[in-house]
């Protein structure tokens, strides 16, 4: 038993000290005290200092001494390295080296899973803070060769699996050694993304924003928790509490999801640095205001197979764009300020890496920032800057060899350093002889290519234009070329010693076996910087806002117009007035009436012209990356602003038809949805500029078929009725008040009394319910049939709050009389019915009875392509119910602005309010009818004349960059088939 102790106390002592204190079989140990000298070199200390004749002294894996004249003890082995160059090791921060691959959970059938499968950890099964990556870690030796080739000499891995992915650790690339010696630290730091684990089958969160929403949440958990006051152990939140000081990385899979991190990183103050997508130039405005640290892939898109005019069509302008554009992400996140490390992450091959750096190099990053993001930054973010990163005192002898600058395009890298273990790249004492020879034998002229000489040698040699059948072979300085004849009945060799890049000249033999003496002359020409980059780098496209064929190459701006002779259609007690005027000055409107001038303000002559309020769409899916959140039966904690996508082409579809503002809402997949999004369709702009200034907060809420599941395959999920909807309200309503109750109380408590009682436990599900209670927050309900309108109305006035908008609500005609006494409005559609079983008794008179009873009617798209027609929809009220045009027209304007709160601000045409217009040819609700400019807060984000030319540029654009693709195809690029771009549409029951 003692024995068995003392072993065991010696594995886990090993383990952790990296030395072995107990004798080991068939192994003789020895003290290794002797120091490697490395002189004569020129030594890269940092990115930005180097010493020049410079010697690095190592021993037992660190270094002990790097400068100009170092005294050498006598027990040190010397390398003279005439000149070369020495840099630190690169580190990646971004890998899952040697770590296993999880395999997925098996699904259990019919039933989805909502609950998690670990007992005594966080409820959700996709927070792994627990993990270590240690657990599933082996040394690849063959996956190690590859990064040194590329100048890695550590790595940084974790599993990539979970939202939190628990902890990676860092590795030496040291073949040489075991893992308690290469493990640089076990546990380095926490890794996050957005993306659920295969390992669990639990559908929360089934979306992004639900992702969003449980990172948060967690955070608010673990930070409660460690007051000490929960009454059960987690296992997960005592792991976070652990690892708080530890550095987090976070995977985004795309420059919107970066974006989507970077808020995170601020809101929970977890100073996430983010690996990035490889298209974040797109986004450089709002990077600038976040300013996360990322990790770069250099994963540069390949050009497209273009074998015919009908291919090329399916592929997108900005696909196009990434391919041209993609190379010259580094240089400008560079002159944005933007701090970055790189990484191998994304690439196909590895091998690619410093090719792909190279070319980054070319267009624009400087070699100071390249270097720097793969050392010194590196170390910085991982909080190792003493060990590894640069060449000082005390850190780990991790450097390589080169020939030259690190990243010139002849340099040649000879050794990877590791832990002061040399590994071989390319043969030091080879000199590289790639190049192009011209060779005169038996008064015949040859060419020969040679390619890859300090590694793979290949080479193909011509006579005339004839490829001969050729083998060369180039070790330990000596070159042997031969050579068959055509029809492979002798042979001849051409031998020689290379010792300078010169030229090739020696002694050969024929296929007669006479020898001979021979010398190829080099024929390779110097070019200058300026024609190797054209040679190589294809002309930069113009980035545009967004970055597709219709963005613009300088965002709108306000000016102040002066609309004359407009028929302007005021939706105020003035009615439509002819003949009328409307000032425009700073992005308000200033002054509607007749005869108006204004100095310095632009003339727009709108004779004949109709010139309304902008288009306000109630409900609407467009410019958002997900809808629904379906994964619980509420999902009041997650936000449709976390996944707005400002780059949606239907943003400018609805521009072109009038439109300037929406309500983003969350999809019908629960009872109680989430928060929604109110903004201006600012094309080109950002997130938070495209937010509508202080919106009034609302929800999402929905009833019917949705969700019940009648047309989904989930079978567990509670509620499975229309009875159990109500039962969901009225438990979260009463859930609601007693966590508001339990919060006042709290605050209530004297200053001494607060800080001796237990902090409630704070949640922002219930946050947003209790904001309802307290009239803080609106909902807008998804509703279909009269028995649950009416049911909803009830348990509302049951909770003292009333409901603010029923959409859809297309048996809002049976309960009109009841929603005007409730205090709510209807969002209905024109004409829609029968589409499914409860739509059956929809009719196209709902939204005139409605109006005609009292109730505030608006007219909504819950669609991308109608919403870009609302204002034909608005002509249906007076098709069906000879509503007033004037009114019929508030349907789609002043109406939803009410519903929405925001008619102080818009909605009208009328002096002091902001001015969203649209400039119609005729009348606004013509189907004939175009809307010539749309205008929010005085600037133009939409000009119909313009389209034409948009158009004729996308397809010159295109054509040119099929042409470099070409180009670069036929020069050796490698190319992908062309990826066929299907915009995808969202709806109410839209499911990630």
């Amino acid at each position: 038993m003692h024995r068995n102790l003392f072993v065991l106390f010696s594995i886990v002592f090993t383990h952790t000290f990296g030395q072995v204190y107990y004798p080991e079989n068939s192994q003789v140990k020895t003290n290794d005290n002797t120091y490697t000298a490395f002189t004569n070199a020129t030594i890269h200390t940092t990115p930005t200092s180097s010493i020049q004749e410079g010697t690095l002294l190592i021993q037992k894996g660190r270094i002990v001494a790097i400068g100009k004249s170092i005294d050498l003890p006598a027990n040190t082995q010397v390398f003279d390295l005439n000149q070369l160059h020495v840099y630190p090791s690169f580190i990646d921060l971004h890998t899952n080296f040697g770590i296993k691959e999880i395999k997925p959970e098996k699904s259990s059938g019919r039933t989805t899973q909502y609950n998690p499968s670990r007992k005594g950890y966080y409820w959700n099964d996709h927070i792994l803070s627990d993990y270590n990556s240690f657990d599933d870690y082996t040394y690849s030796a063959s996956d190690a060769k590859k990064m040194r080739e590329q100048g890695f000499g550590v790595v940084n891995t974790h599993r990539p699996e979970g939202i939190h992915r628990g902890t990676g650790m860092v590795v030496a690339l040291n073949n040489h050694q075991n893992d308690s010696y290469r493990i640089l630290a076990k546990h380095a730091a926490e890794h996050f993304s957005f993306k659920k684990s295969k390992s669990s089958n639990q559908y929360y969160p089934g979306s992004i924003m639900g992702a969003m929403a449980l990172l948060r949440q967690v955070y608010h958990d673990a930070n409660w928790y460690a007051q000490g006051t929960a009454k059960n152990t987690d296992f997960a939140l005592e792991a976070i509490i652990k690892n708080k000081k530890l550095p987090k990385i976070f995977e985004a899979t795309n420059e919107l999801d970066v974006l989507r991190a970077s808020n995170i990183s601020k809101e929970t103050g977890l100073n996430l640095t983010i690996k990035a997508s490889g298209f974040e130039y797109e986004q450089l405005k709002t990077l600038q205001s976040l300013r996360p640290t990322l990790i770069l892939p250099l994963n540069f898109p390949d050009a497209f197979k273009i074998t015919d005019q009908y291919l090329a069509k399916k592929i997108s302008l900005k696909e196009m764009r990434r391919w041209n554009q993609a190379p010259a992400n580094p240089s400008k996140l560079e002159a944005a300020g933007i701090p970055f490390a790189l990484t191998t992450a994304d690439l196909k091959d590895t091998e690619d890496f410093l090719e792909n750096l190279k070319k980054a190099i070319l267009y624009g990053l400087s070699k100071t920032k390249a270097l720097e993001a793969l050392t010194t930054l590196p170390a910085k973010i991982l909080g190792m800057s003493n060990e590894i990163g640069s060449l000082q005192k005390g850190a780990y002898a991790n450097f390589i060899i080169t020939s030259g600058e690190i990243f010139d395009e002849d340099t040649t890298l000879y050794e990877n350093w590791v832990q002061g273990k040399l590994h071989t790249i390319n043969d030091r004492n080879t000199v590289n002889i790639d190049g192009n020879y011209k060779l005169v034998y038996q008064e015949k002229d040859y060419t020969i290519e040679i390619s890859e000489s300090t590694s793979e040698i290949s080479t193909t040699i011509k006579q005339d234009t004839t490829t001969l059948n050729a083998e060369i072979d180039y070790k330990n300085q000596w070159l042997q070329i031969t050579l068959s004849d055509t029809e492979q009945k002798g042979i001849t060799q051409f031998n020689a010693k290379i010792e300078e890049d010169t030229g090739l000249k020696g002694q050969g033999i024929d296929d007669k076996g006479k020898s001979f003496f021979w010398t190829a002359t080099k024929t390779d020409q110097k070019i200058t910087k300026e024609e190797e980059e054209e040679t190589i780098k294809h002309p930069l496209t113009k980035i545009t806002y967004p970055n597709n064929g219709y963005g613009f190459a300088q965002l709108p701006k306000k000016e102040n117009i002066l609309f004359k002779n407009a028929t302007v259609w005021t939706n105020e007690a003035d009615g439509i007035l002819e003949n009328t005027d409307v000032l425009v000055i700073d992005g308000k409107i200033a002054a509607v009436g007749k005869n108006l001038v204004h100095k310095t303000a632009k003339v727009i002559d709108a004779t004949g012209k109709h010139l309304t309020s902008g288009i306000i769409d109630e409900h609407s899916h467009i410019a958002a990356s997900s809808i629904n959140e379906g994964g619980q039966n509420s999902s009041a904690e997650v936000s449709i602003e976390d996944v707005i996508d400002p780059n949606d082409i239907d943003i400018y579809r609805n521009l072109s038809g009038g439109v300037t503002t929406i309500q983003i809402l969350h999809g019908s997949a629960n009872p109680i949805g989430g928060r929604s999004a109110i903004i201006k369709l600012k094309w080109g702009s950002t997130i938070s500029e495209m937010l509508y200034p202080n919106a009034p907060p609302f929800i999402k809420f929905a009833l019917g078929e949705n969700v019940k599941q009648s047309n989904w395959s989930s079978y567990s999920r509670f509620p499975q009725s229309r009875m159990g909807v109500e039962q969901v309200f009225e438990d979260y309503f009463q859930r609601a008040k007693e966590y508001g109750e339990q919060w006042t109380t709290y605050q209530q408590l004297p200053k001494k009394s607060k800080a001796k009682a237990v902090v409630p436990r704070y949640d922002v599900e219930m946050e947003t319910l209790w904001e309802i209670l307290k009239d803080e927050r609106f909902i807008s309900c998804h509703s279909y049939v009269q028995s649950e309108i009416n049911m909803l109305m009830k348990v509302a006035e049951r909770h003292q709050f009333k409901i603010n908008t029923f959409t859809h609500i297309l048996e809002g005609y049976k309960v009109a009389d009841k929603m005007q006494a409730h205090g709510a409005g209807g969002s209905t559609f024109s004409d829609w019915w029968a589409y499914k079983f409860e739509v059956n008794d929809a009719i196209p008179y709902n939204g005139p009875i409605m109006h005609n009873t009292g109730v505030l009617v608006a007219y909504n798209s819950d669609d991308g392509e109608m919403s870009r027609r609302l204002n034909q929809e608005a002509a249906k009220a007076v098709k069906y119910g000879s509503v007033p045009e004037e009114d019929a027209w508030k349907f789609v304007t002043l109406n939803p602005a009410k519903l929405l709160h925001i008619d102080d601000k818009v909605g009208s045409v009328k002096a002091g309010k902001v001015a969203d217009l649209v400039l119609w040819n005729a009348h606004p609700m013509s189907i004939y009818t175009i809307a010539e400019k749309t205008m929010i807060e005085g600037a133009f984000f939409y000009e119909h004349e313009k389209v034409a030319d948009q158009i004729t540029s996308i397809a010159a654009e295109k054509q040119m960059l099929i042409n470099q693709m070409i180009v670069a195809k036929n020069g050796g690029a490698k190319t992908q088939d062309p990826i066929n771009t299907v915009k995808r549409e969202l709806h109410c029951e839209t499911l990630d």
